[in-house]
């Protein structure tokens, strides 16, 4: 098979997937989503480094680099192509674009009657002061987060419609969530990996504040991960439509959990930790499984 491995950064989560794509007998071909080119005119117009004679069967992305609007916008571009082509593409273009933008993520987890916290979205500070001013107060906050942010980036605590940034500094999009705070008093949330719609392998979060993203400082901690958690990060999987990712979670203080984020381009370095799941080798296995099942026939034949 033609693999390649599309990743700009994160040196660690590259190596571990190149190692496990060549452990199973693959020969991935390392390349920037940033150096695609489209060239029309002869052949093939999108012209994907390393794949000089056409395109690749399977792609597996591991991250995008950051860049303009019109860059990212090139970028998914690209990998609408290739599945359009015919490639595999691990997560495809269509479930980064709806689990990257958290609005289109929380539509479709209340919309498939998963449970996740009161969320609200507004483009107005006018709209969203009005919520804060019904929704939250003192002692009961909501959390600002960024719409497109990752890693605990940016996020805020609002109790006051005072307390909001004005239009400029959110991109004119106010992504609001209620902060669900534990009975204990811990700051202390969970990660889920799914591959392949089973979850695989979890963690327990664990901060000296309320943020507790392992990028931020919090700790990762073993987690004997229940049938509920399990089951519901599959089920959010499946309503984003992610082939891999890491899921969010919180206890709702009922006994059950919350859906906080779906992740499609998520770190486990965390995670890899405190479980003895090889994940970067769950992730290989299940992008060639994928590549495979997605190869005509004569294809198959002639590999024979």
């Amino acid at each position: 098979m033609r693999i390649g491995l599309a990743a700009d950064n994160g040196n660690w989560h590259k190596a571990r997937l190149r190692a496990a794509l060549e452990h199973l007998g693959a020969e991935p071909v390392l390349f920037s989503l940033a150096d695609v080119a489209v060239v029309t005119g002869a052949g093939e117009p999108l012209r994907v480094p390393g794949f000089a004679d056409g395109l690749p069967d399977g792609v597996l992305l591991r991250t995008i680099a950051g860049g303009t609007f019109e860059a990212t916008t090139m970028r998914l571009g690209v990998l609408h192509a290739l599945v359009a082509s015919g490639v595999t593409v691990w997560n495809s273009p269509g479930a980064i674009e709806r689990s990257v933008d958290k609005a289109m993520t929380s539509l479709l987890v209340a919309r498939a009657g998963l449970p996740t916290p009161d969320t609200f979205v507004f483009s107005s500070r006018e709209a969203a002061a009005a919520c804060v001013a019904r929704e939250a107060g003192p002692g009961r906050p909501l959390v600002l987060k960024p719409l497109f942010g990752s890693q605990g980036e940016g996020l805020q605590l609002i109790e006051r419609p005072e307390d909001l940034p004005d239009e400029e500094a959110v991109s004119r999009v106010y992504y609001l969530q209620r902060y669900i705070a534990r009975n204990d008093g811990l700051w202390r949330d969970y990660r889920v990996f799914v591959c392949e719609g089973r979850a695989i392998a979890a963690m327990i979060r664990e901060g000296d504040g309320w943020i507790t993203n392992v990028h931020r400082g919090g700790r990762p901690l073993p987690w004997a991960m229940p049938e509920k958690a399990a089951e519901l990060a599959e089920r959010a999987a499946a309503a984003i439509g992610v082939d891999y990712t890491g899921i969010d979670l919180v206890e709702d203080g009922e006994g059950g959990y919350l859906v906080l984020e779906v992740n499609s381009m998520p770190a486990w370095s965390g995670l890899q930790q405190v479980t003895e799941v090889d994940v970067a080798a769950a992730v290989a296995r299940g992008f060639l499984n994928a590549v495979r099942a997605a190869r005509p026939p004569r294809l198959l034949a002639a590999s024979g």
